[in-house]
């Protein structure tokens, strides 16, 4: 069934259904738009919502993310940013997919429906026309048709009239013979009119109109399977991103498992262990006994406060509270001078008073209330930033293994760059052409400077951690400043006069002569997304879906290091892999 057989006679209806069929696109147009601008405000509410709560740089919640639980809402705020990107892939979409394109599909359709009714328009106008040419056809031979016969009752009347002549005969008779032959020649052209305005009126009805209304009929259904597309378009857009939102969500389900409250626990206690031992008990300190001494036994010492009996241990890092009091020298503390001793079998020192008891409890409290003082004091020594002995042993020696470490891949880096140099100059030496070797000194000799002066900061590092009790095991390069003894040197930076634990120098000596050059440790692995040859001089062949450790990530070049179980390295492009590296 068709428009044009069956809807001949309905122009009005099909000009009303195609409107209302081109206005519903427009508003599917609409609606779309407001949806992605939905999903585009969703999406910037939640990168803005992550980026509040994400911890700014140097900031206090960047340092607490070694915790689990931090880093498991830190891995959640990433996600959600992730989520957000996927909502704003989705507003493109739809805004790429389905309003610009549905947009362009319906001027077109609009024009296309426009060109078909005024065909059709045109058809109709025609028609009309000849029906009015027609109809004036119709009318003048109806007029001249009775004129004609006026005219022949006019000669009828005139030849049967006896007083008439027979000139006005003649004359009534041609005259009714002309309204004749003019009324003949109208019945003729309105029959030619009217055979014409009848095929023209076939070829109407039966040619131009349904095939004006077939080609409306056509244009209609193709515009209806386009929305329809669009009404799947919309579903499938968000569809096809499911799969990525549902591993966002995914990831946030695992930042949650990947807490470990017992982890965390241990965190805290190496991040802030100082490495000092508990305090020993108080002694008693017996001021009476130096009221009776004789002069030859001793006299009245200086009693020990707490801090002076926790200053006895090993670590000797208590030496800082050891200083003299700036109290007057007349009032006895554990920070004052030792006083003068009295004469034997002479009168008890003034100090004591008449109450010698009394005099006890009080520098008792003396003895005790330094103390606290003593640890505001603390703030106010110089600390030495740079060896970080202003840190508790545990603290300075992660710190100093830290800086070690950077240090160590600092001087890695610039030893790859000055091999790379010295390959370079190779290759201009040989190849003339390609450039000038000399054009590389200075870059050279800077990386030499370089070179030499990590050297040195490892060395005085080393040796500092040394003297804090650590190992020093640096990656390639374990240059402690030791004598032959094993012991350390008294004039590398950072010495402590002190007596050190002389276990220290035994390990570090042990590590020192058994030392070997080991593999790298992998920082994470990798799997390969596509085959890789391997064939340039320093890349490893792989296999899709083969998984490698990753000794050294991408330094910008887009090459990364890997290395197989059985030790073979090399490196592949970092395109070619997914790389996931330890955390």
């Amino acid at each position: 069934m068709d428009w044009g057989t069956e809807l001949w006679d309905q122009y009005d209806i099909i000009d009303k259904h195609t409107q209302s069929g081109l206005d519903l696109v427009e508003k599917y147009v609409k609606f779309v738009k407001e949806r992605t601008e939905i999903e585009q405000n969703y999406a910037k509410q939640l990168r803005n919502l992550s980026k509040k709560y994400s911890p700014k740089r140097g900031s206090k919640e960047e340092q607490e993310c070694r915790f689990s639980n931090h880093q498991a809402f830190l891995d959640i705020l990433n996600e959600m940013n992730d989520y957000a990107g996927q909502r704003e892939l989705i507003a493109e979409n739809m805004m790429i997919n389905i309003c610009i394109e549905l947009t362009k599909y319906l001027q077109e359709l609009k024009q296309e429906r426009k060109m078909h009714l005024s065909e059709a328009k045109k058809a109709q106008q025609y028609l009309e026309g000849t029906y009015k040419q027609l109809d004036n056809s119709k009318k003048r031979f109806e007029r001249e048709w009775r004129e004609a016969e006026k005219a022949a009752q006019y000669a009828e009347k005139t030849d049967q009239d006896l007083n008439a002549t027979k000139a006005d005969v003649e004359k009534a008779k041609q005259q009714a013979h002309m309204r004749t032959h003019i009324a003949e020649e109208c019945k003729n052209d309105y029959a030619s009119q009217l055979q014409k305005y009848n095929k023209e009126q076939n070829q109407f009805y039966f040619t131009d109109m349904p095939l004006s209304f077939n080609r409306l009929q056509d244009m209609d259904e193709r515009r209806i399977k386009k929305l329809a597309q669009g009404y799947v378009l919309f579903a499938d857009t968000e569809r096809h991103v499911m799969p990525i939102i549902g591993k966002c969500l995914e990831g946030i389900a695992r930042a949650g498992t990947n807490v470990n409250e017992r982890n965390d626990s241990v965190v805290l206690i190496e991040q802030h262990k100082s490495g000092f031992e508990r305090p020993g008990d108080l002694e008693f300190e017996d001021y009476s006994q130096g009221i009776n001494r004789a002069s030859s036994d001793s006299s009245l010492g200086t009693p020990k406060g707490p801090l002076e009996l926790l200053g006895k241990n090993k670590n000797k890092t208590f030496r800082l509270f050891n200083k003299k009091s700036k109290l007057p020298s007349s009032s006895l503390s554990p920070f004052s001078t030792t006083p003068t001793p009295s004469p034997a079998n002479g009168p008890p020192s003034p100090k004591f008073g008449r109450d010698p008891l009394s005099y006890c409890l009080m520098e008792i409290n003396k003895t005790v209330k330094p103390r606290i003082s003593s640890f505001r004091t603390l703030k106010r020594t110089p600390v030495d930033s740079e060896g970080f002995t202003h840190l508790p042993p545990e603290q300075r020696r992660k710190r100093l293994q830290q800086k070690i470490d950077d240090i160590s891949k600092e001087l890695q880096k610039e030893i790859d760059q000055s091999e790379a140099l010295g390959k370079m100059k190779d290759v201009y030496e040989k190849n003339p052409q390609m450039g000038d070797p000399a054009s590389l000194a200075p870059q050279i000799t800077q990386t030499a400077q370089n070179m030499e002066r990590l050297r040195g900061e490892l060395n005085k590092y080393e040796s500092w951690l040394a003297e804090a009790g650590g190992r020093g095991d640096s990656i390639r390069y374990s240059t402690h400043s030791l004598n032959n003894n094993g012991a350390h040197n008294p004039n590398s930076p950072g010495a402590i006069s002190d007596d050190t634990d002389s276990s220290q120098a035994i390990y570090t000596e042990f590590d020192d002569e058994f030392e070997e050059e080991e593999l790298a440790a992998p920082i994470g692995q990798c799997t390969a997304l596509y085959n890789f040859p391997g064939s340039s001089e320093g890349t490893i062949s792989m296999q899709e879906g083969e998984v490698l450790f990753v000794v050294e990530e991408d330094k910008g070049d887009g090459w990364t290091r890997v290395r197989r179980n059985n030790g073979d390295e090399g490196y592949i492009p970092t395109s070619y892999a997914t790389i996931t590296l330890n955390k």
